[in-house]
């Protein structure tokens, strides 16, 4: 992972336009390709972000040959591989850096950086994934016994099937044959939508599971959520704990 402290302007140029005026912000780029641009609020939310695949190139400050992407470089000049650019270094007035990120789509996102106060990299590794609480594993554990409750004839293929950013909860076939990766949450939020449409991007690039198709299922999914799931053509299943472990509930009057 790269993290860039720069003074710098972002302007994106896709299915709209925004801008973002210059100020001091954190860049990050990860393994998986994905450039995101933060301030120092909102949160974990980016200002602006490119999701993989995509493509980095740099143009240095003075070089007449973009850099590759991943190796930092001091104002004005290239650097070696492995070597962030020495804290405070500005760039030339008039001739400032620039990233430009392409998507497969055509979309870009070009940063124009006037000033470089930090540029370092770190190797992260293998990420082990999210260790899920007892409840939301015991949740997937039941769904794999169970998969009639997304639709008869449903085949379960595997449970925490892996993928290069972390493992899908289930992935299982449908009586249609068709790959559905299946993400369980206690309560789902957009956080969720996010993270199921991130595996399922990377899922459909394979062309010995495409289409791969989505469903979020939880015990409660937020109104928002359920609005971008759809949008995005994922299905949203809402999940009885209790029934799912075969325990009845008391009779009521009304």
């Amino acid at each position: 992972m790269r993290l860039v402290i720069a003074r710098c302007s972002v302007d994106y140029d896709g299915r709209l336009t925004a801008h973002l005026p210059t100020a001091l912000r954190l860049l990050i780029v990860k393994a998986d390709g994905s450039v995101l641009v933060h301030s120092d609020g909102g949160s974990y939310k980016p200002l602006n972000w490119m999701s993989p695949p995509c493509r980095l190139t740099e143009h240095p400050a003075e070089a007449g040959q973009p850099a590759e992407a991943g190796q930092p470089a001091k104002a004005g000049q290239p650097a070696k591989a492995g070597q962030p650019a020495k804290a405070g270094q500005p760039a030339k007035a008039g001739q400032p850096a620039k990233w430009t990120v392409t998507n497969k789509g055509g979309e870009t996102l070009t940063i124009t950086i006037e000033e470089t106060l930090s540029d370092t990299s770190v190797e992260l590794g293998v990420d082990p994934g999210l260790v899920k609480d007892g409840v939301e594993a015991h949740l997937q554990e039941l769904l794999a016994e169970q998969l009639h409750l997304l639709g008869d004839g449903w085949r379960l293929i595997r449970r925490e099937y892996p993928t290069p950013i972390g493992p899908v909860d289930i992935m299982c076939r449908n009586d249609s044959g068709e790959h559905v990766a299946v993400e369980m949450k206690r309560q789902a939020g957009i956080d969720a939508v996010e993270q199921l449409t991130r595996y399922l991007e990377l899922l459909n690039r394979d062309p010995l599971l495409s289409p791969v198709h989505g469903v979020l299922a939880a015990q409660t999914i937020k109104l928002q959520a359920r609005t971008l799931a759809e949008d995005r053509g994922i299905r949203c299943v809402v999940l009885d704990y209790d029934a799912m472990r075969g325990i009845e509930r008391e009779g009521t009057l009304f």
